[in-house]
């Protein structure tokens, strides 16, 4: 099956931002969505949207960082739909600050969802895949994935191991399409993790010329609908404005 139309695609960190909007723009062209993250009050109101809008949407509570909690979710997909055909590892966050400050929580938030949600996002779904003879994984990582800023060192070696797991996997495996979305700033609630004063207040300026969601959602949709012989490896998506 090529296109969207009637693919089941499983979507991590789809209460807001990027995940959401790739939830509605996937919805509309006729995927069968379910969606996870700790919110599900959003989930519920997001699922109920697509629903009205004529769409497809399943919803179910998702922590990434626990592995069973990720297989249930896949499990979910299956039960609802029937299959797997896509699985976007979204969900992130980005807590920044020198390492001097000595945030070890944050570093190891930033590990446990960034690359170790990545990692159960795939040993989920590969089993399935691999079952079925195909499929796709899209992991969302950032123009961070290919430079380093002051104050995100961690951030950054995370979004590098988004890659290198990515590319990893494509190469393992040549009845699995694997697709990297890197996108640069976009609008989404994912700075307001960050706890550090003055790292709050460059990101605001440095945020002025975020791109919306919906940008980075279009690409995502441009990965799936490739013929299933055709393997987008990796889309950057960033503002026109911003030179990162």
């Amino acid at each position: 099956m090529s296109g969207i139309e009637g693919k089941t695609i499983a979507i991590t960190g789809a209460s807001s931002g990027i995940g959401e909007a790739a939830a509605r723009e996937l919805a509309r062209r006729g995927a069968h969505v379910v969606l996870g993250a700790r919110r599900t009050d959003r989930l519920e109101r997001l699922a109920a949207d697509i629903v009205a809008a004529g769409g497809s949407a399943r919803f179910r509570a998702l922590d990434v960082t626990r592995l069973d909690d990720m297989q249930a979710f896949v499990a979910f997909a299956q039960a609802e739909y029937g299959r797997l055909d896509v699985i976007v590892n979204n969900a992130g966050v980005m807590p920044l600050s020198p390492l001097a400050a000595l945030k070890i929580d944050e570093w190891n938030a930033m590990i446990d969802v960034n690359i170790r949600g990545v990692l159960h996002g795939i040993a989920a779904a590969l089993p399935v895949m691999q079952a079925q003879g195909g499929g796709q994984v899209i992991n969302v990582a950032s123009t961070a994935g290919h430079r380093v800023w002051p104050s995100a060192s961690v951030y950054c070696a995370t979004k590098h191991a988004v890659l290198a797991i990515s590319e990893g996997l494509r190469q393992e495996h040549d009845t699995l399409r694997v697709t990297v979305i890197s996108p640069g700033v976009t609008t989404s609630e994912l700075a307001e993790t960050t706890s550090d004063a003055g790292i709050k207040a460059w990101l605001e300026d440095f945020r002025q010329v975020a791109i919306p969601a919906e940008a980075i959602a279009r690409a995502i949709a441009y990965a799936v609908e490739q013929p299933d012989d055709v393997d987008v490896s990796e889309v950057i998506v960033r503002p026109a404005a911003s030179a990162n």
